[in-house]
């Protein structure tokens, strides 16, 4: 090796961030792929720092407002039916609702990974087996899974109990997301993992005496993390909806007031019919701008990993 390529080696980046950073050149070179980034951006700092945007989270000691007041100067967004700012529940409520789509979308990725690499490259009985299971937890209905699952967890974990500042009864919501989405990704990730698994540096591998975990870990999962990473951005957007029509139902914790909780606080208070759409839109605006940030990356993102998929649209 001569001096001059052993100085360009040194230099050049390691693999992982070249990959990275080519992915986000050509994500940010798509109309989609930059509206999508940049409304995740927005929504991302609200949900990191709303204590800088809005001050703290308002409760029923530390209204500002009338009740039910409509927007105004002192108020931009109107007050709910305590007085409690509803910009300032807004803006908090971006931080539960992406905490728990995030913490559910993990769930969902690892367990659909695991078992999508396993039934794809194992092949065989096991195949059969994991996919019959797919099919028992993909006719699950989520709403009916959260309301057996809910009395449960809380008489195990204890109603007042948290992880990473996460009550119990927010916890249900991430548990019930991630048991009834992981099927859909283990599905999509098996199909490809039975394509990589036929390729000729797979048969190398087993011609050099290595196990099915290495061959899996350092081959196939590799090859299929591009996929992996599409089918995360589209689960987030779907557990963000998903925890607003829980928490609508009742299944959230008004101490810690997500969109889907406004959303049924409003409904309680009957703002609706009071007229009160102050109420009910911003909340309601912001589940759609993000399910709608997350649709347009995660659809940037399968047209730039698998140009194949943007002719069939």
């Amino acid at each position: 090796m001569t001096a001059a390529h052993a100085g360009r080696s040194a230099h050049r980046a390691p693999e992982p961030l070249r990959r990275a950073a080519s992915l986000v050149g050509n994500l940010l070179s798509r109309g989609d792929g930059i509206v999508g980034l940049a409304i995740l951006l927005v929504f991302g700092l609200l949900a990191l720092f709303p204590d800088v945007f809005v001050g703290p989270l308002e409760d029923i000691t530390t209204v500002t407002g009338m009740r039910l007041h409509a927007p105004g100067l002192g108020h931009l967004l109107g007050t709910d039916e305590l007085g409690r700012d509803i910009l300032n529940l807004t803006v908090h409520g971006a931080r539960i609702s992406m905490a728990i789509g995030l913490m559910a979308t993990v769930i969902t990725i690892l367990l659909g990974a695991v078992i999508g690499v396993i039934a794809g490259f194992v092949g065989g009985t096991t195949d059969a087996l994991l996919m019959r299971l797919c099919d028992f937890f993909l006719v699950l209905p989520t709403v009916v899974l959260a309301l057996i699952l809910a009395p449960v967890i809380l008489d195990v974990v204890g109603a007042d109990a948290e992880l990473f500042g996460i009550r119990a009864t927010l916890l249900v919501i991430v548990v019930v997301i991630g048991l009834t989405s992981w099927a859909t990704t283990a599905r999509v990730i098996r199909s490809q993992v039975l394509s990589v698994k036929e390729r000729m540096f797979v048969d190398r591998a087993r011609v050099i005496g290595a196990g099915p975990g290495w061959i899996m870990v350092r081959h196939i999962l590799p090859n299929v993390v591009n996929l992996i990473v599409a089918q995360a951005v589209l689960t987030f957007a779907g557990a963000v909806f998903t925890e607003t029509t829980l928490s609508f139902i009742g299944l959230g914790d008004s101490s810690a007031p997500s969109w889907g909780q406004v959303l049924s606080s409003a409904q309680e208070a009957g703002a609706a019919g009071l007229g009160a759409s102050w109420y009910i839109i911003p909340p309601a605006t912001c589940v759609v701008l993000v399910v709608l940030a997350f649709t347009l990356v995660g659809n940037a993102l399968d047209d730039v990993l698998n140009p194949k998929s943007a002719g069939r649209r």
